[in-house]
């Protein structure tokens, strides 16, 4: 039985691949990628059939944020020429949420540039999500703040938060390249925190900043022990001003590789294509979905995506369907054992226990930052001109929270 043979069973049944596997998968070629689309898609429609989980952003507050991410916008440091704004009111939060939802979001993500929240943040963001749910009851909310102190996560659940979103971002032996205002040991203390306390995991990571395919499964293995419903899947945004503006690494068959893996060593788990979807699966979007099964509906944190409008006619011509509010993402024994975890305070998955944590959404506002001269055995992206980078494609939000027009939803 070959590679993708061996990987199909094992999704199908619900295993995990070895780390050796996982290698072969990042390292399979061009002339076989359909089969590799193909092999992740079938695992893809065992667990979750064809639908397509919709997530909408809300950047409560943007920029100012005093950490050093390389990879963000909103670091210390950024001379990216996002918006700046501080915290949203609650109706302007709500606002700008319930346009997500109308474009069929089913999870609104809050998030926050910063370090963390203070205890007046904590107040700040419990009346943000009374209004977004006084206005749509059955709508998600994760929450998206940086590292948490003692008993943050348990008010955030009291409130009525269902998830918290902290990202990895990258393997714990290079953690150290990208960040220098935190350490990695911070985010597995914030997922952990979050998830004692009933919230649901979602703990992702970023591509494309000069990591080794290593680094890669080794996150992503770290994702899986550590129990995460939800793995968003950050393509890097090189915006200009920022210490990774150059890191121009990713093909869309690179991309579509990486998903591959982070679906096959998550068969039965939430895959999201979160923050680069864009920039660097541009056309080849659509075969994505037949990996992943969730994605962010219009824009970013700090960058625009594709019209909201697109995003529902690509996965309507792809043959998808937008997953509705009555219908469970999650398979009923994975589901099973996180409303296990939510409601005995502890942490766990069908896998395994605790693990390693935390992150931001797509932009990235609470990781770290990456030098300039990081080495890296992925390809470099090649476009028809040989070496021309595709800043054109990376577009500053404009629209939606924080401004006076409307969101793109």
């Amino acid at each position: 039985m070959d590679l993708l043979d061996t990987l199909t069973a094992k999704g199908l049944r619900g295993e995990i691949p070895t780390r050796e596997e996982a290698l072969a998968v990042l390292a399979t070629t061009d002339d076989e990628l359909l089969d590799v689309v193909a092999a992740a898609g079938k695992v893809r429609r065992r667990w979750f059939g064809r639908r397509v989980k919709l997530n909408y952003l809300v950047n409560l507050k943007s920029g100012l944020c005093p950490e050093d991410c390389s990879y963000c916008s909103q670091r210390l440091g950024s001379k990216a020429e996002i918006l700046k704004y501080t915290w949203l009111k609650p109706d302007q939060a709500a606002d700008a949420a319930r346009a997500g939802v109308a474009g069929g979001a089913k999870r609104v993500c809050l998030v926050a540039s910063g370090r963390g929240p203070t205890d007046r943040d904590i107040d700040r963001v419990t009346d943000t999500m009374a209004a977004i749910k006084e206005a749509d009851p059955e709508v998600e909310i994760c929450v998206c703040l940086g590292l948490l102190s003692d008993n943050q996560a348990e008010r955030l659940k009291a409130a009525g938060a269902d998830a918290y979103n902290h990202n990895l971002n990258t393997s714990e032996g290079t953690y150290g390249d990208i960040a220098t205002t935190h350490t990695y040991a911070d985010r597995v203390d914030t997922v952990q925190k979050a998830h004692g306390a009933g919230l649901s995991a979602c703990s992702g990571l970023i591509a494309g900043m000069g990591e080794s395919d290593e680094d890669l499964v080794d996150v992503v293995f770290a994702l899986r022990e550590l129990g995460s419903d939800s793995v968003p899947v950050n393509f890097l945004i090189p915006f200009e001003g920022t210490p990774l503006a150059k890191e121009w690494n990713l093909t869309p068959q690179r991309c579509l590789r990486i998903l591959a893996m982070v679906r096959f060593v998550n068969p039965d788990t939430e895959v999201r294509i979160a923050g680069g979807r864009e920039v660097h699966l541009r056309s080849m979007q659509p075969l994505g979905l037949h990996i992943a099964n969730s994605i962010f509906l219009g824009d970013y944190l700090t960058s625009e995506g594709q019209a909201g409008q697109a995003d529902l006619d690509m996965i309507k011509d792809a043959g998808f369907e937008v997953e509705g509010a009555g219908e469970a993402t999650l398979p009923r024994h994975r589901a099973d054992i996180a409303e296990a975890a939510q409601a005995g305070g502890s942490c766990g998955t069908a896998a395994s226990a605790c693990g390693s944590g935390g992150g931001c959404g797509p932009c990235g506002g609470h990781a770290h930052a990456a030098p300039e001269g990081t080495t890296s055995e992925s390809p470099a992206s090649e476009d028809s001109d040989g070496d021309e980078l595709r800043s054109d494609l990376v577009k500053v939000r404009r629209r939606g929270a924080g401004t006076e027009l409307a969101p793109n939803a």
